[in-house]
């Protein structure tokens, strides 16, 4: 039985000669993988391989077995046709980075609405907008929400934020608690929403320490967290 679910392009790997292996979230039916047999043989298989960049929002016909490890696809379109995501060349590292970043996270095999929603939301935005340097520190932030270990706001008016408890503190209470800039950046980026990119202002030593203390945040919540292979190139772009 075939059907049909909006798709996001987590990442691709080429397969023998001929083949292509790709890894989709998907509104309907979660992360699913997908074999694409002999699409380098054909002009028509290559120009279809277009189809698969990172991150691109795609609609996917699929005979989908629940058991299988790959499932076979039918047919493939895109549901956006991005402006800028893949050839700028921050935006194309920002791609890349938080691809790695899904393809860790995202493990379940059924669909949720919700996180599809804001993914599709967030990449549209930041096809769009012009302020993108801090575009992935305030994603990661707000993907918290969707992955269940959100920090809790309740105390925010507090000095202290301890990474390993996600809450805010009155006092520092171990190595885990943190204040100055990284705390500035984590309160302003709890309270705006992607539009507002542009009100962050922080200079590339400030951006990369906001972002290591975010990818310990992850590493101490999400277990089988690990800093994405992508960071080092990452980091090379914006510094």
């Amino acid at each position: 039985m075939f059907n049909s679910s909006s798709a996001i392009v987590l990442s691709k790997l080429k397969y023998r000669d001929n083949d292509l292996i790709v890894s989709c979230y998907t509104k309907d039916f979660g992360v699913v993988s997908f074999l694409l047999r002999g699409v380098f043989k054909s002009r028509k298989g290559k120009a279809r391989v277009a189809y698969f960049q990172l991150l691109s929002q795609i609609q996917i016909e699929a005979d989908f077995k629940k058991n299988r490890s790959l499932q076979t696809l039918k047919d493939v379109k895109l549901n956006v046709l991005y402006s800028t995501l893949h050839t700028q060349v921050v935006k194309s590292a920002i791609v890349m980075f938080l691809a790695d970043v899904l393809a860790m996270v995202l493990k379940e095999e059924e669909g949720d609405a919700e996180l599809f929603e804001f993914l599709e939301n967030a990449f549209m935005v930041l096809d769009e907008t012009s302020e993108s340097a801090n575009f992935h520190l305030v994603f990661l932030v707000h993907l918290t929400k969707y992955l269940g270990c959100a920090p809790d706001t309740t105390n925010s008016d507090y000095n202290y934020f301890n990474l390993s408890t996600g809450q805010f503190e009155k006092y520092a209470t171990g190595i885990y608690s943190i204040s100055g800039d990284n705390l500035k950046y984590l309160k302003s980026s709890l309270g705006i929403i992607f539009d507002d990119l542009g009100t962050m202002k922080m200079n590339s030593k400030q951006r990369q320490s906001f972002l290591d203390m975010l990818l310990l945040y992850y590493e101490l919540h999400l277990g089988q967290f690990r800093k994405p292979k992508s960071l080092a190139i990452f980091s090379q772009v914006f510094n």
